[in-house]
């Protein structure tokens, strides 16, 4: 007697990769400094990050503040957030109040458009220690708040 299973297999598909922006005013800051957290946290995130008003050059503050934690984010270069209104993604999530109110409107897919807004830390005149502090201080919250959304929100849909 010949017997044939006929079934499904079960194999693991790996992940399709979520797309996320990250946009701020200059992008050279707090876009930059979440865009290297996300990545840190999970490779399946294909990140980006982009500015309203782009800056000439990543701040060497928050390049040295990620340093500290082990996160090399000195290649990042500003990139305008026209460059990628055409295109889809999973997420998008302005870091800044002036980002938030002067998102444009994107041409591809969005599938959800998210505030996480912390103060700006180049704003922050003094000392360079005093300096590097608000940095410090906007580092961490970033990490936190982004943290937190990835275990809540975006880690949960991969």
């Amino acid at each position: 007697m010949l017997l044939l299973a006929v079934g499904t297999v079960n194999a693991q598909q790996p992940a399709a990769k979520k797309r996320i922006l990250v946009l701020c005013t200059g992008n050279s800051a707090r876009s930059q400094m979440a865009a290297g957290f996300l990545k840190s946290f999970d490779p399946r995130l294909d990140v980006y990050s982009a500015g309203t008003q782009p800056a000439p050059r990543i701040n060497t503050h928050a390049v040295q503040a990620m340093k500290e934690v082990g996160i090399d984010i000195s290649g990042g270069v500003p990139k305008s957030v026209n460059q990628f209104v055409s295109q889809s993604f999973d997420y998008v999530i302005t870091v800044c109040d002036d980002a938030d109110k002067n998102c444009p409107n994107f041409s591809g897919k969005v599938g959800k458009r998210v505030h996480i807004g912390f103060i700006d830390p180049a704003a922050a005149t003094g000392s360079e220690e005093h300096i590097m502090g608000v940095f410090r201080q906007v580092r961490d919250e970033i990490k936190q708040k982004f943290s937190d959304y990835y275990q809540k929100e975006i880690g949960k849909s991969l």
